[in-house]
């Protein structure tokens, strides 16, 4: 026998002074309105529930209160106005691949909105615009463009990934020094706002909410559709890699001095790269848009100064080059996607680095992280420099922070993770250690972090800063105006004035 959707709403008010109860009331009225409003949902305990409610990252799990899968606009209107009447907090899940669970609501107690049931890709020719649901992958989006007359978008490395999640908060890959992040090529979005009203934005169809969800989409509402202005995909690319020997602090100095250097003045706009390190090895890897003898022809000049030689070089199409990228994971995927691993990690912003600096990170590098026997990486993106595409955007263009050309030089993931068991309680030092060798060196206003490798141990206060830094005041008057109660919310939330 169900309750009726107000006697449920009287046992929420009812149950407030006891959690228990109160987390209980709210199930029952959250699936008393979303049955009346016809929206699907997962039942508890069954085989969705489950697959829907597993993070990413097996170290944070959270329980939901309830879990809608919409396939229709309306049915996510309907799902955000149960939200609302019932007071409790609502998430959008894309591809569910948060490093943070904030999909999840990074707490227990949350309604989750999944998308991944809407995951259509739609492409116009004429204007050269992709109209591409929220729920669908990246592999999927790569490969439906790629199959609609060779069209593409600054996708990442992994296919499982979200679009919306991707591109709503920056959004960085192996084109994003050619063509920009994929925020840059959002046209066009339409959202669900928290009175549950849907919009259409634009630069022209409320450009300050357009504006906001380039940027810090999931704070605002949940996005049910993105429009991409896509590129054409190079007819071939090349894949490769340039082994480099830093196994002692002095040859990582040295080797990142002329490596920032030559990204500051001469990477060539078709060079896409990322220096990738671990315990076995560490190189510089990308893919450079075009032949391998235009590639040679192009790192050259990094060779020579580096005293180096390429160790691995292919010639793929594009998405031949996706997969090689993707290390052995299916590209067109939607669900079910069981990719789960235990970890911690962080991320940095930084410009070049000073001398003082470089030095700490290397002595860091040497003896911290290589005497750390877990299963560790870190990412440096080959972010910025004179010819980037990414920092040629105005700085104001979009809710993005991280345009300046003079302090956005690399990108970086920091990332720790165990092969069996759950992560330790010790092991958070050594990240945090290892990023405060950079910042204790940086004027506040020279770095900041990227909430698409969230790090939740960070209190609200300080994630909204070092995520938006400068934008951060016109975001909290959008979220004031748009979100005052706060429907869309998780600890790193933005925060109303």
């Amino acid at each position: 026998m169900h309750l009726s959707f107000a006697t449920s709403i009287t046992l929420v008010s009812l149950a407030a002074a006891n959690p228990l109860s109160n987390r209980l009331a709210k199930r029952a009225a959250i699936d008393d309105c979303l049955r009346t409003a016809n929206v699907p949902v997962d039942a508890p305990n069954s085989n969705d529930w489950r697959a829907d409610s597993n993070p990413f990252n097996q170290r944070l799990k959270y329980t939901p209160v309830a879990i809608a899968v919409p396939t229709t606009v309306a049915q996510v209107q309907a799902a955000v106005s149960c939200a609302a009447k019932v007071k409790v907090k609502v998430n959008p899940k894309s591809g569910g691949h948060s490093y943070a669970s904030f999909g999840l609501g990074g707490e227990d107690g949350h309604f989750v909105v999944q998308l991944d049931r809407m995951n259509a890709v739609t492409y116009d020719s004429a204007t050269e615009i992709a109209t591409v649901q929220a729920g669908a992958r990246l592999g999927r989006v790569a490969t439906a463009l790629y199959n609609n007359g060779k069209r593409a978008f600054s996708h990442g490395t992994c296919p499982g990934v979200g679009v919306a999640g991707h591109s709503l908060h920056g959004g960085f890959g192996f084109s994003s020094h050619t063509y920009g992040l994929a925020v840059d090529a959002i046209v066009g979005a339409t959202v669900v706002l928290a009175d549950s009203s849907v919009v259409e934005t634009s630069q022209t169809e409320n450009p300050h909410i357009f504006w906001a969800l380039r940027g810090a989409g999931s704070n605002f509402g949940i996005v049910t559709s993105l429009k991409f202005k896509t590129f054409a995909a190079p007819s071939q690319v090349t894949v490769f890699a340039i082994n480099l020997p830093w196994t002692n602090a002095s040859a990582i100095v040295q080797g990142w001095s002329t490596i920032q250097d030559w990204l500051k003045a001469e990477m060539p706009k078709e060079m896409n790269g990322r220096i990738l390190g671990n315990r076995m090895q560490t190189q510089i890897q990308g893919l450079y848009h075009g032949t391998q003898a235009q590639l040679r022809t192009a790192i050259q000049p990094l060779l020579t100064k580096l005293n180096a030689q390429i160790s691995q070089q292919q010639q793929y199409d594009w998405m031949g080059a996706f997969s090689y990228y993707t290390y052995g994971q299916q590209v067109d995927v939607s669900r079910p996607y069981n990719l789960v691993e235990t970890f911690y990690s962080k991320s940095l912003v930084t410009p070049a680095l000073p001398s003082n600096v470089l030095q700490n990170v290397a002595n860091y590098w040497i003896q911290k992280a290589m005497s750390n026997n877990r299963n560790w990486f870190i990412i440096i993106d080959l972010y910025g420099g004179a010819n980037s595409a990414i920092t040629k955007v105005a700085s104001n263009a979009t809710a993005y922070a991280f345009r300046d050309p003079n302090n956005h030089l690399f990108l970086y993931e920091f990332y720790d993770r165990v092969n069996f068991g759950s992560y330790p309680s010790n092991g958070f030092e050594f990240l945090d250690g290892w990023v405060k060798s950079f910042t204790d060196g940086l004027a506040t206003d020279q770095w900041g972090m990227y909430i698409n490798y969230a790090d939740p141990t960070m209190n609200r206060t300080m994630a909204q800063d070092v995520y938006y830094r400068k934008n951060l005041p016109k975001l909290r008057a959008l979220k004031t105006e748009l979100d005052p109660t706060e429907l869309f919310y998780y600890p790193q939330a933005i925060q109303p004035v």
